[in-house]
């Protein structure tokens, strides 16, 4: 039996909140899978597209440097193409949680069930979003000849440290879109932006010292660097970077979801 009491800020009984949502597992999985199916993942041609919509991206951006830019340095392509996966992996999560808690609004009226499922949900269908662009990545890597060594399994703790940064911004934007829905129309001009500020189209070791400042604010600054070096130039990353992903990856998953588990009971209220 739930007992729905007037909402006063603070942290439910985390044990029994955590054991209600392990317990609920498998609602996740076939939660995703419902949101998969609806927008047709499950078919061929939705199959193909989670492959060929990535490949169409990396294309433009071979157009750009390669073609118009006139750069032949294939390690530049393949350090823009990896990180862009990379970086639309997190963006991908963000816009998924962002509306997570508002789209399920009926479900929360009329079910008990621990609402950061929502978020997590949406971060595992970012999940599955982002693994065939791996696939593609790996490819692309073999036809420009890049190296191959054991740096490269780097890129698991990494891809770790990026889904529990993503995880948390999910869980925290989707808090942010209850009390202001504006901000959905904001996050498209703050993901664009955002990927100008990564070391995205230019590696750090091309970034002017002056402009290094941009490191301390930006949580995906030291996570592309480990990427790149591990998926592009099979080099281990260097331990200031995990270091200092890790540290926001934490940050923000904690203060995600602080902020979502306080504020979880005026959810009905607000929707």
């Amino acid at each position: 039996m739930e007992v729905f009491e007037p909402f006063r800020a603070g942290l439910p009984p985390l044990g029994r909140y955590w054991r209600s949502l392990w317990a609920r597992r498998s609602f996740i999985s076939e939660y995703a899978r419902s949101e998969l199916r609806e927008k047709h993942y499950d078919s061929v041609f939705g199959q193909v597209w989670l492959v060929l919509n990535p490949l169409l991206l990396s294309g433009v951006y071979f157009i750009l440097i390669v073609i118009i830019g006139g750069h032949s340095d294939k390690l530049r392509y393949g350090h823009l193409t990896g990180c862009l996966f990379l970086f639309y992996f997190v963006s991908n999560t963000m816009s998924g949680g962002l509306g997570s808690i508002t789209r399920g609004g009926k479900l929360i009226l009329n079910t008990a069930f621990p609402r950061i499922m929502l978020p997590i949900s949406a971060t595992v269908i970012a999940i599955f979003r982002f693994l065939p662009t791996i696939v593609v990545f790996l490819v692309i890597r073999s036809i420009l000849g890049f190296p191959i060594g054991w740096a490269m399994l780097w890129a698991f703790p990494i891809a770790l440290i990026t889904t529990i940064l993503a995880l948390g911004l999910a869980i925290l934007i989707s808090v942010i879109n209850v009390y202001f829905r504006d901000i959905s129309s904001f996050l498209p001009y703050f993901t664009r932006t955002w990927l100008y500020l990564s070391p995205i189209l230019y590696e750090v070791s091309a970034l002017k010292d002056k402009l290094r400042t941009i490191e301390n604010f930006n949580p995906l600054f030291s996570l592309l660097n480990s990427w790149s070096r591990a998926m592009v130039h099979a080099q281990p990353p260097l331990a200031s970077d995990m270091f200092a992903s890790l540290g926001w990856a934490l940050g923000f998953f904690i203060i995600g979801t602080y902020f979502f588990l306080s504020r979880e009971r005026d959810f009905a209220v607000r929707l």
